[in-house]
């Protein structure tokens, strides 16, 4: 019996750090996916946590669902009737958003423009 509490421990530690993985990268929003998985890795922890008697760790899981289930109850209600409809992200003020794209700027043509108002001069250097 104690194989299924390790299990359960290792298996919310992968579907917890999955999740956080998926949304630094970009892969997916914050959304229903990201929240249901850290709901059920958090429950996963709390089992493990128990038998353990790691209470500390019990009681950080045990916020961590309760964020999570809020979270999913909020998202489902922004969703309103349509089924399947992911929400949009929630940005929070102060707060950057991390899965936006970067802007690739080629140092060689910026150095080559001119600025706004200025007509560029043949042969001039920029500096």
């Amino acid at each position: 019996m104690e194989l299924v509490w390790e299990i359960s421990g290792w298996a919310g530690a992968a579907m917890i750090l999955t999740a956080f993985l998926s949304v630094s990268m970009g892969w997916v929003k914050a959304g229903r996916a990201f929240q249901g998985a850290n709901l059920l890795g958090a429950a996963a922890f709390i089992l493990n946590g128990a038998f353990h008697e790691a209470w500390p760790s019990v009681a950080t899981n045990a916020a961590w669902l309760l964020i999570s289930a809020v979270s999913l109850l909020r998202l489902r209600g922004a969703r309103g009737t349509e089924a399947g409809a992911e929400a949009p992200a929630i940005h929070l003020p102060g707060v950057p958003d991390t899965t936006g794209q970067l802007a690739v700027v080629d140092p060689a043509r910026a150095a080559c423009t001119a600025p706004a108002g200025h007509a560029a001069q043949p042969g001039a250097v920029a500096a």
